[in-house]
C-alpha cells in the first residue's frame, strides 16, 4: 500500500514546530499538519515571509522568528516557544541550506554545518523537555541523499578552514543530521515517550538548489526538470515520519523509487558511515561543546 497524505491521522490537540516552514518542503509539511488539526508554529528567519505563508494555510498557524545561523536567535526562539507553548508534540527540523559559497554563521561555524546541524542540535536540546512528558512526541530531522557524498565528519577541520568544498560540506552536514538522530534516539529510549526519526525528500523542486555550483547548474536543472518531484511529494517522507503510528524511533524514511529520488515514502537505509556509534557519540560531544547546549537526556549505554 502506498502511503499518501490521506494516511495522515488527525492531529487535533497536537502542537507542531516546523523550521523553515515559509516555503518548499517545510511549508507543505506545515500546511498538511495544520489541515489535519495540529496547532503549527512556522519557525522562520524572515517573519514577513512567514506571515505570508501562514495566510495561505487553513488552520491554527502562528509564526516565530528563528535564524539558525545565530545561536542567540535559537535561544531567543526557544525561550519564546517555551513561554507560549507548555508542550510540543512534534519538532520538525526541516530548514537547511545547500552548496553555499564559503561563509560562516554569526558564531563562526561553516554555514552548512552550522545551519543544518548545529542550529537544529541546539534548538532540539533547548526544547526537548517540552516534548519528553508528551506520549507519542517526535523529533523529525530532515536529511538528504547528499549525506552519502564524500561521507565523513571531518573532526580535524569541521569548519573547513584549511580548504572548502561546498558539496562535501553539505554532505557532512546531512550526515551529521542522521548521526544526531540515531544518537538522540538511543538517549530517548529510556524515557519511553519521545522518539527521534529522520527523513529525506529525494530530489524535489524547491529553492534549496539556488547555490548549486555554476559548472553543474545547467545539467542539474535539466535533470531536475525531468525527474524531480514537487514539494508536495517531497514532504511526504517527513510527514510519514512525523505522523504514521507505525513509525519507530531511529528509523529513516525516503521515497520508494529508483535511487530514492522520487516516489512514495517508505522505510529506507542510510549509509554505512551514518551508523558508526563512535563517530555519533564524538559528534554529539563536539556539538555540545560548540553550542553550549546540554540535553536533558544522558548518554545511552551501548551493548558490546
Amino acid at each position: 500500500m502506498k502511503w499518501t497524505e490521506q494516511q495522515i491521522p488527525r492531529q487535533d490537540g497536537r502542537v507542531a514546530v516546523v523550521t523553515g516552514a515559509n516555503t518548499g518542503l517545510g511549508f507543505e509539511t506545515a500546511r498538511r499538519l495544520a489541515e489535519r488539526g495540529a496547532s503549527v508554529v512556522l519557525a522562520v528567519r524572515d517573519t514577513a515571509k512567514g506571515k505570508l505563508a501562514a495566510a495561505r494555510i487553513n488552520g491554527d498557524v502562528s509564526v516565530r522568528e528563528l535564524d539558525l545561523t545565530s545561536l542567540d536567535s535559537v535561544r531567543a526562539a526557544a525561550a519564546g516557544l517555551r513561554a507560549s507553548h507548555p508542550r510540543i508534540d512534534l519538532l520538525i527540523n526541516n530548514a537547511g541550506v545547500m552548496f553555499t559559497p564559503k561563509q560562516s554563521t554569526r558564531d563562526g561555524f561553516e554555514m552548512q554545518f552550522g545551519t543544518n546541524h548545529l542550529g537544529h542540535f541546539a534548538l532540539t536540546g533547548l526544547l526537548l523537555d517540552l516534548l519528553l512528558p508528551v506520549p507519542g512526541s517526535r523529533v523529525v530531522t530532515v536529511s538528504s541523499n547528499g549525506h552519502r557524498i564524500r561521507a565523513a565528519i571531518h573532526f580535524d577541520d569541521l569548519q573547513w578552514q584549511r580548504s572548502y568544498s561546498r558539496v562535501a560540506a553539505y554532505g557532512q552536514s546531512k550526515l551529521a543530521n542522521l548521526m544526531f538522530t540515531y544518537e538522540l534516539q538511543r538517549r530517548l529510549t529510556a524515557h519511553g515517550t519521545t522518539v527521534a526519526v529522520a527523513a529525506h525528500p529525494g530530489l524535489s523542486s524547491t529553492e534549496l538548489g539556488r547555490n548549486t555550483p555554476a559548472v553543474v547548474r545547467r545539467p542539474a536543472t535539466l535533470l531536475a526538470s525531468t525527474i524531480a518531484q514537487p514539494a508536495t511529494a517531497g514532504a511526504l517522507p517527513t510527514l510519514r515520519a512525523a505522523t504514521d503510528p507505525s513509525v519507530l524511533g531511529g528509523q529513516y524514511y525516503g521515497p520508494d523509487g529508483l535511487g530514492e529520488v522520487r516516489g512514495y515514502p517508505r522505510l529506507v537505509t542510510s549509509s554505512p558511515e551514518s551508523y558508526d556509534l563512535t563517530v555519533q557519540q564524538r559528534l554529539w560531544a563536539v556539538s555540545e561543546d560548540l553550542t553550549g547546549v546540554r540535553f536533558p537526556v544522558g548518554r545511552a549505554a551501548v551493548a558490546a
